[in-house]
């Protein structure tokens, strides 16, 4: 089992769970001295605690052979869980909770982790007796996940659960850790009463701004100034400490008093709190901020910071900020990790909250989005990232926010750093930030490249319905921009269709064309008329009116105009008014130009389009001997272990494993062995070298060699040009014509496994034609037709088409073993022939790396 970490419980407390030691005998009987005559006859029958105290001398004994786990909370251990192997496969069961935990999710977590933990070491069946009575645990053993049975004996129901992870487990923990997550903000972020800690009378002292932005915010809690010199700030009673029942407590005080202040406020109960104060892991001081993390974990508090402008929540009238300006409220919930950034956001949307998350010591993107994916006040959820802690978990939970509510995100750091000197095809193009591409795409998450593009595309989401397709109707009073407005959408893969004839009248100088070019003399009605008309039309998605003002009757009288023209419409509309920046009555967007206005109306129109897909079912994985695999990476490690590149020979046994086969290849040492090699497998043959990563740059690869004496005179060149850095050689038989695609895989240890594929052979950097996946790949048909190159594989200019399939089946099974084996960083198989008999691996590469195991998403587990 893993180490010790924290866990967040059903009602949003927290919980650390590690593995059992034998100096918790003594815990353990306190444990069960608590326990009720009850429950200890619930779990040891009518042994009851005689007995109850002689399992826990078992359990912490030398002799003990299960494994098992405790659980502490408020520093007081609560609970034991353990299951101990009684034959081939099948293990008994067993959990004590403390009566203070029950219902709290506690039992249902730790059954959790060891299914989870007795799978990975080979047990299949968990079996448990149980009393008929014990009502709840029944319940809790069948709604874990897993495939339960039952049946009579001996006077207890005996319970047998299939200890093998399935879907509905995974969506069962995920179901249990949204409640939670979304239960351990409920008091921070809607908090029934605030603290301020460090609040005095100087007007320019953060905690003073704190404290006057909540009280002239309207905040109707209770609000409580901390501060041992004062009686009174403000108009209010002032504490010596943060007073017990206070939900979230607001600290800015001087770095080197927090974390005695963090001691009252445990002390107290206080449920959150949001540091302020700065110098802490950004001065270089990380040391003591994980001693603020593991104060507050211990104590079960959620921590917002250090190092933050603080957090508001306008449906509660919270503005627990020291920012000088008034929040306007709306449906966007904002998260920014850096301060000026979520300044300038919050000053130019209306938001429903905002959190200022600094350091990101605890709470984090990933806690946020389970509350705001349940938050009745917010509709649109936009983040401002530096760094990710937990990516693939974000994404997973992104993808189920997304179906309900639009994520944006901007993610500062788009350059690559720490490069390799020499790497393969795919991981010199699978940079850090193509994975975050991936895997935000792959998660419908609407990436942008600047704030001033999450600002238009937020204001754009939060004020009108998603369009039901791509079709543009460009209408307005001024040609160029309209031109500019239609070049735009074409850019963007937006159609500007043929209007149906008749559908619009005006004047005669009018183009009714699609843009419609009312002209400047347009009038305010006219404009409007054709608005209302384009509205009704079923040929139009979405409708874009663009208006330079001061034309026609000025900029008043039409935004007036739009606005009464839209009020009932169910498209999506928005303005470009040439020059100004707003919303027209409330709900049309307007955007100072038509670039501006268009792009924001591409992000909405992808993410409709992401949106109204078919969930797309888990992939049964190919069939594969991961077994096997793991022996050949592990037997790699073991000889080198730092991690280096696989033989040709270990390369074809690995993906063999996954069912992928490679062109018979003949390992040679010299000219002599060479041409044997070309005997056997027949002429003509291709020669290649081995050592060099990139063998075609350096001279290593020869082509349709028909003699044996050119396979010898190869062989003799290639070795005199690469000197040392060749160890030896593979001869090939030359195949059949097809397309050259490349096949390949990275594993970052923060984001897991990266599938591509693309054009192949000597281009594959020259035309960088790629499409990128996250394992697991539901849509490898879809990823190889997103090439440019896709056509040759279809049959282009009447050549046959290529085995599609066959490489789709190939990117499936790469995937996978990316997926089983983090240890293969990076992974080419380049060329791969895809002609119409099939896919064929030429040439792989693969590199294999020491690395941590990566987070399970069965091991519900804080940060």
């Amino acid at each position: 089992m893993h180490e010790g970490y924290d866990v967040l419980l059903r009602d949003g407390g927290i919980a650390h769970v590690r593995p059992l030691r034998p100096a918790d005998r003594a815990a353990l009987h306190k444990l069960v001295d608590r326990s009720s005559e009850r429950s200890a006859y619930l779990r040891f029958f009518t042994g009851g605690r005689s007995t109850a105290h002689a399992y826990i001398d078992r359990i912490t004994g030398d002799t003990y052979a299960g494994r098992a786990r405790v659980a502490d909370l408020h520093g007081r251990l609560v609970a034991v869980a353990e299951y101990i192997p009684i034959d081939e496969g099948r293990a008994e069961l067993g959990i004590l909770l403390d009566d203070a935990v029950h219902g709290h999710g506690l039992g249902t977590l730790l059954l959790e982790h060891l299914a989870v933990d007795a799978a990975e070491h080979g047990v299949r069946e968990l079996v448990a007796d149980v009393l008929a009575e014990n009502r709840p645990m029944i319940r809790v053993l069948h709604d874990l996940g897993l495939p339960v049975g039952q049946h009579f004996e001996d006077g207890a129901l005996h319970v047998s659960i299939a200890a093998e992870p399935t879907p509905r487990l995974l969506a069962a923990i995920e179901a249990r850790d949204h409640e939670a997550g979304r239960a351990s903000l409920a008091r921070v972020l809607a908090p029934r009463s605030v603290a301020v800690i460090g609040a005095g009378r100087d007007e320019h002292a953060v905690g003073h701004k704190v404290l006057r932005n909540l009280i002239d915010g309207g905040y109707c809690g209770p609000i409580h100034p901390v501060n041992p010199n004062a009686t009174e700030i403000a108009g209010l009673a002032c504490h010596a400490k943060v007073p017990h029942g206070v939900d979230l407590a607001v600290v800015a005080v001087p770095a080197r008093h927090v974390l005695d202040v963090a001691r009252d406020c445990a002390e107290a109960g206080v449920a959150g709190l949001v540091v302020l104060t700065s110098g802490f892991a950004e001065a270089g001081q990380s040391g003591v901020e994980s001693e603020l993390l593991a104060l507050c974990r211990d104590a079960g508090m959620r921590l917002i910071g250090p190092n933050c402008l603080g957090v508001i929540n306008t449906g509660a009238w919270l503005n627990a900020s020291f920012l000088p300006h008034r929040p306007a409220r709306g449906c966007v919930a904002l998260m920014s990790q850096s301060g000026a950034v979520g300044a300038a956001l919050l000053d130019r949307l209306e938001v429903s909250s905002f959190v200022s998350v600094g350091n990101k010591a605890d709470v984090s993107g990933n806690d946020l989005l389970e509350y705001w994916e349940d938050d009745d006040d917010t509709c649109v959820i936009a983040l401002y990232l530096e760094s990710f802690g937990n990516p693939r978990k974000f994404a997973r939970i992104a993808r189920r926010v997304g179906k309900r509510k639009p994520i944006l995100l901007v993610k500062s750091g788009r350059g690559e750093a720490g490069g390799r000197a020499v790497r393969s095809h795919t991981a010199a193009a699978a940079t850090p930030d193509v994975a975050v591409d991936a895997l935000t795409g792959a998660a419908g998450v609407i990436r942008l490249d600047s704030v001033n593009e999450l600002i238009d595309t937020a204001k754009l989401l939060a004020a009108q319905p998603l369009p039901a397709g791509r079709r543009v109707a460009v209408v307005g009073n001024s040609g160029g921009p309209q031109a500019m407005a239609a070049d735009a959408c074409e850019r963007h893969g937006l159609v500007v269709p043929e209007l149906p004839p008749g559908l619009l009248t005006a004047r005669a100088a009018a183009a009714l064309g699609n843009p419609v070019d009312l002209t400047a003399d347009a009038t305010a009605a006219e404009i409007g008329a054709a608005v209302g008309t384009l509205a009704a039309s079923p040929e139009i998605d979405v409708i874009l009116v663009v208006y330079t003002p001061p034309f026609g009757d000025g900029l008043e009288a039409t935004r007036q105009a739009i606005a009464d023209a839209t009020k009932a419409a169910a498209k999506t509309v928005l303005a470009c008014v040439v020059g100004h920046d707003d919303l027209i009555d409330g709900r049309v967007p307007s955007y100072a130009f038509p670039e501006q206005a268009v792009q924001a109306l591409a992000h909405m129109v992808r993410y409709a389009e992401w949106r109204r897909r078919p969930v797309e079912p888990v992939p049964v994985p190919p069939q594969a001997d991961e077994k096997t695999a793991r022996e050949i990476v592990h037997a790699e490690l073991e000889a080198h272990p730092d991690g280096g590149w696989l033989s040709p020979a270990d390369a074809a046994r690995l993906l063999g494993c996954y069912g992928v086969t490679l062109v018979e290849s003949v390992d040679v040492d010299s000219p002599e062995t060479a041409a044997a090699a070309a005997a056997r497998v027949g002429l003509p043959v291709a020669l290649k070298s081995t050592g060099p990563v990139h063998k075609s740059e350096a001279g290593g690869v020869r082509l349709n060699l028909r003699t044996l004496d050119e396979v010898r005179q190869a062989y003799h060149d290639m070795s005199a040009r690469i000197g040392p850095e060749m160890t030896g050689a593979i001869v090939q038989r030359m195949l059949p014509g097809g397309v050259e695609i490349i096949v390949g895989g990275v594993n970052y240890p923060a984001f897991g496994p990266l599938a591509m594929v693309g054009m192949g052979g000597v281009t594959a950097d020259l035309l960088a034609d790629r499409a990128f996946r996250v394992p697991p790949i539901t849509d490898a048909l879809n990823m190889i037709d997103e090439l440019r190159c896709a056509p040759l594989l279809h049959g282009y200019r009447g050549s046959p088409p290529a085995d599609v399939t066959a490489l789709a089946d190939q990117v499936v099974r790469i995937s996978r073993l990316l997926e089983d084996l983090p240890q293969v960083a990076e992974l080419d198989l380049n060329p791969v022939i895809v002609a119409p008999e099939g896919a064929t691996t030429v040439d792989a590469r693969i590199r294999v790396a020491p690395c941590e195991p990566s987070p399970s998403p069965l091991l519900r587990r804080m940060r």
